[in-house]
């Protein structure tokens, strides 16, 4: 891919270099001219004639010669500028019409770009991102939809089955477990779409103050206790004392518990989760690790995707958001979150955030 900077450069260079070979040739051309008209003037007979035809001559002369530089300026204008202008706006229009195929062929090989073939670049980026766009808004849409069928498709069946009654008192409380479960997926995947969708477009207003990360982090594993504990996994928690970010409290919340309840839900029976925080001058570095089943590259390269979810196996426990919205509230408080995963050896989630 061609960097913009690298191309502008080249730009200029082209630029100069045409601009002194069109005076050179403009010297000689208008050098010639004259020197053409020096010799209809001396040519033989040309003093006899009369003063008026003298004159008609040399401005017919001059007339033609003007009316040839005309031709060949609107000529360079309408293939240098005009044609291609009328081609980006033909391209332009199919693009406001929705179609994002749309490539603009540059007029000049990569070594001789101008600024026609650098905007020509620079709209082909545009619409490959708008492409990118859409085809995220769609997914996007297809996902939501998919996603609230299921919970809808749970309280439709069972709320019918409990109006038909023949049923008894023990299958009732089943019944009613079971849509009370599928409204708070509903509910919590109906959450996390609207924090997704704030934070995409940027309309969460931040709320970013001191607080102590130590204290919230040992608030959000002992949240998860009776899990582990049913689960016979073993945690291990290394994290200082006390440290002091500068970040929205109650969004940082939703990052730890979601990569702590993904490690407890991906981590067998027996397993071992590992929850570990340091701190230097400048960033404060909190791991979360487990030895579960852990993850192919090609799912570490998705799994920040919304409703991506890797392991199938478990996703009736989630909706394939948790990752995608830690992800952007740590983006949001300027840190970084990365993964580092092998299969059937665990996964490492460590983020790292600026004191």
């Amino acid at each position: 891919m061609r960097k913009r900077t690298p191309a502008k450069k080249d730009v200029r260079i082209r630029k100069k270099t045409i601009s002194w070979k069109h005076a050179v040739l403009t010297y000689w051309a208008m050098l010639l001219l004259v020197g053409m008209q020096v010799g209809i003037i001396v040519f033989p007979g040309f003093e006899s004639m009369n003063e008026v035809i003298q004159v008609t001559i040399v401005m017919s002369y001059w007339a033609i010669v003007a009316a040839i530089f005309t031709f060949i300026t609107n000529w360079q204008i309408r293939d240098g500028y005009d044609r291609p202008i009328r081609k980006l706006s033909e391209a332009t229009k199919k693009v406001a019409e929705g179609d994002f195929s749309i490539y603009v062929e540059p007029l000049h090989t990569a070594d001789k770009y101008d600024y026609i073939d650098v905007m020509f670049l620079d709209f082909n980026k545009m619409v490959a991102e708008l492409g990118s766009i859409e085809t995220l808004k769609n997914d996007f849409v297809a996902n939501v939809s998919h996603e609230l069928k299921t919970p809808l498709a749970v309280l439709k069946n069972y709320t019918a089955l409990l109006k038909n009654g023949n049923l008894s008192a023990e299958t009732q409380e089943e019944y009613k477990d079971t849509i009370i479960e599928a409204t708070g997926r509903l509910s919590a995947l109906i959450t996390n779409i609207l924090r997704l969708t704030k934070l995409d477009s940027q309309t969460i207003e931040s709320t970013a103050r001191p607080y102590d990360l130590c204290r919230q982090l040992a608030d959000c594993i002992l949240q998860f206790e009776p899990l582990w504990e049913k689960k016979e996994i073993e945690i291990d928690v290394d994290i200082e004392d006390r440290a002091v970010i500068m970040a929205d409290e109650s969004m940082m919340e939703i990052v730890w518990n979601n990569l702590l309840s993904n490690a407890v839900k991906f981590t067998g029976s027996g397993g071992k989760i590992a929850l570990n925080q340091t701190s230097d001058t400048n960033t404060i570095t909190v791991t979360v690790s487990d030895s579960g089943c852990g993850m192919s590259n090609e799912t570490i390269k998705h799994i920040f995707d919304k409703f991506y979810q890797g392991d199938t196996s478990h996703s009736q426990e989630g909706n394939g958001l948790g990752l995608a919205l830690a992800y952007r509230i740590v983006e949001k408080a300027g840190g970084t979150l990365s993964v580092e995963s092998q299969v059937g050896k665990g996964s490492i989630f460590t983020v790292q955030l600026n004191v």
